[in-house]
């Protein structure tokens, strides 16, 4: 959390958007943009509370397994998913393969359907009165 905690605040005080950094050891100074300082204060911050961090380009091609893991279901349903065009996937040989976005994109959906299904829930149970707001 220390790291963290420093980096936050060193990025706070910066003004430009490519700051110069010194490198210790060699003394070297180099420009560096300010969103690979905001990644690592993230990384930095899911790290030290024990999150695990994963870098994978965007246009990764994922297995099933992969991709059920990613969103936490089992490999037959993806299958389901991709069968019923729901997740756009290619074939290779006899194997699916998705791209990594898709899978993020599919799962983002899915969260904002059910996010709209909870606030319709809780309007009709305000209609009922079955809901203090």
């Amino acid at each position: 959390m220390e790291s963290y905690d420093a980096l936050a605040a060193t990025l706070e005080e910066l003004r430009s958007d490519n700051p110069e950094i010194e490198i210790e050891e060699t003394e070297e100074k180099i420009k560096i943009p300010q969103k690979p300082f905001k990644l690592l204060a993230k990384i930095l911050k899911a790290t030290s509370q024990g999150i695990p961090i994963s870098v994978v380009p965007i246009a990764t091609e994922m297995t099933t397994q992969a991709a059920a893991e990613l969103l936490g279901c089992s490999r037959p349903h993806v299958v389901k998913l991709l069968e019923k065009g729901e997740i756009v996937f290619t074939k290779v040989g006899k194997h699916r393969r998705v791209k990594y976005e898709d899978i993020v994109k599919y799962k983002r959906g899915i969260k904002a359907k059910q996010e709209a299904y909870i606030i319709e829930m809780m309007e009709a149970d305000e209609k009922l009165k079955l809901y203090d707001s």
